[in-house]
């Protein structure tokens, strides 16, 4: 994968992330600013969700630690336990939700 192809496929996923949090119901704000989407919950905890394009890789920080993703195959998966990343999403917000999330690319 080149560069102009990751920025394509990564603007898409920071894109339909933005999504599916609308399509969620759930009240959590969050904004994308230049390959950054912050993700704020109500009980002011965040997410943050960003594009490493030197290394073609989606990095996501929770309130507990920080994830390294790659793309395998049409999915991205993390570097260090191989979770898929819509799952993990879905349980790191739902965790700093505090309520049950299905977040999903559909």
């Amino acid at each position: 994968m080149n560069d102009s192809q990751y920025n394509l496929i990564a603007e898409a996923l920071l894109l339909t992330i933005e999504e599916a949090i609308e399509d969620s119901g759930v009240d959590i704000d969050y904004e994308g600013v230049g390959g950054l989407l912050t993700l704020t919950f109500k009980n002011n905890s965040k997410v943050i969700i960003n594009k490493q394009a030197p290394l073609h890789e989606i990095w996501v920080a929770t309130k507990f630690n920080g994830h390294h993703f790659v793309l395998n195959n049409d999915s991205w998966t993390d570097k260090r336990s191989g979770e898929e990343f819509w799952q993990f999403l879905s349980n790191a917000v739902s965790t700093q939700a505090e309520t049950e999330l299905t977040l999903s690319a559909q």
